[in-house]
């Protein structure tokens, strides 16, 4: 028993601790460092996917108009996807000619409307994001100033919740995995090669843009067909953008599940993109913590069946304290009250292990998810530029 509980402790540790530190070692040893211009200012396309988005499109394109950017050399290209709301209206009311509502009449899924407006675009980089992220006026400008540099061909910010009064279990706890997640791509960018961009806020060149696959997510595969191309792929932490965070537990669980669910697609479809150090990255970021559960599962079963040891016994002990921990964190988020990291942290990674490990058997038993439909907590909560 006692190797199960070694292996479960070194694969925790090596995801979380070691794989993070093997990264801050390569950027010592082989730091990329690419020219920066604050005054390069290439012509950029907005391009946002949109379903029943009557809530938030509105404000959305209003918002993107008015960034700090030279007015001729930014474009917006709303795509609808069969939506049976007002979206089509609100966009179409917008008399601005850098608008563009390209409309399917068929539902397709996110991906088959950002190809449509891909092949519409005419600007030099495409912008991809939400319709309820909002985007401060100098965000595009932290961006599109690492293409100055050929050999940047993908650059990503970071999303921030906008807490309203309070933040929720899933908020709190989301807040603290985003932060650990921004650490990773900081580190994955001082070498060129950050495997996953934020799909709130990334860009990319659009020479570099390939068709996207229905099933996949874009901001998963893009940069992964870039970086095989030979790109850096980058992480600006200045570039800061907001999204309100769902409420729900059922909403975060389904979310997970599903980006996960295609994540996993993505590791069995785009075997030719992960190559090197990529794959490395892939196996070590995603799919060893997509599995966190069974590690967990390991150690508890391993040292319940030792607790007759001291060392054991403790472990037992804090084990009981963490999921004890979780546990009113889940009270708490079907009250939907306030809590702090000590109860959400715990809640937020059991709910995450358990949904990832249902995402990767979705995969491997063939469930897809070209077409999904949008956490409804996450729509019309603010309005306005931040």
């Amino acid at each position: 028993m006692i190797w199960l509980f070694w292996v479960g402790i070194t694969w925790l540790v090596y995801v979380y601790v070691g794989y993070p530190a093997i990264l801050w070692l390569l950027g010592r040893i082989r730091p990329v460092k690419p020219t920066v211009d604050e005054s390069f200012f290439p012509s950029v396309s907005v391009l946002i996917a949109a379903r029943n988005e009557e809530k938030d499109i509105g404000w959305k394109v209003r918002e993107t108009l008015e960034w700090d950017y030279p007015p001729e050399k930014l474009e917006v290209l709303v795509g609808s996807d069969a939506s049976e709301d007002r979206t089509d209206e609100i966009v179409s009311g917008i008399s601005n000619p850098r608008v563009t509502l390209i409309r399917l009449e068929s539902r397709a899924g996110k991906n088959a409307v950002l190809n449509r407006l891909a092949q519409s675009a005419r600007g030099e980089l495409l912008l991809f994001t939400d319709a309820n992220t909002h985007i401060g006026p100098t965000c595009l400008r932290k961006v599109v100033r690492h293409f100055a540099d050929p050999r940047v061909g993908c650059v990503t910010g970071d999303t921030h919740s906008l807490a309203e009064n309070s933040r929720s279990v899933i908020e709190s706890g989301g807040g603290v995995y985003g932060g650990y997640e921004s650490l990773i791509k900081r580190l994955e960018s001082a070498i060129g090669s950050v495997l996953v961009c934020d799909g709130a806020i990334f860009c990319i060149r659009s020479s570099a843009f390939t068709s996207l696959t229905p099933e996949l997510a874009n901001d998963l595969e893009l940069p992964l067909r870039i970086g095989q191309k030979d790109y850096w792929v980058r992480h600006d932490p200045a570039a800061v953008v907001y999204e309100a965070d769902t409420l729900s537990a059922k909403e975060s669980f389904a979310q997970r599940r599903r980006i996960s669910a295609q994540g996993m697609l993505g590791m069995l479809r785009l075997g030719e993109a992960l190559r090197g150090i990529r794959r490395w990255q892939f196996v070590s970021r995603k799919f060893l913590r997509w599995l966190t559960l069974i590690p967990l599962l390991l150690i508890a079963i391993s040292s319940v069946a030792l607790a007759g040891r001291l060392a054991m016994a403790t472990v037992v002990i804090l084990q009981i304290v963490f999921y004890g921990s979780a546990l009113v964190g889940w009270v708490f988020s079907a009250w939907n009250r306030d809590v702090g990291p000590l109860f959400s942290v715990p809640f937020y990674t059991i709910l995450g292990s358990i949904a990832t490990l249902a995402g990767v058997v979705d995969a491997c038993r063939g469930r897809q998810f070209a077409i999904w439909n949008t956490p409804t907590l996450t729509r019309g909560r603010f309005s306005g530029t931040c």
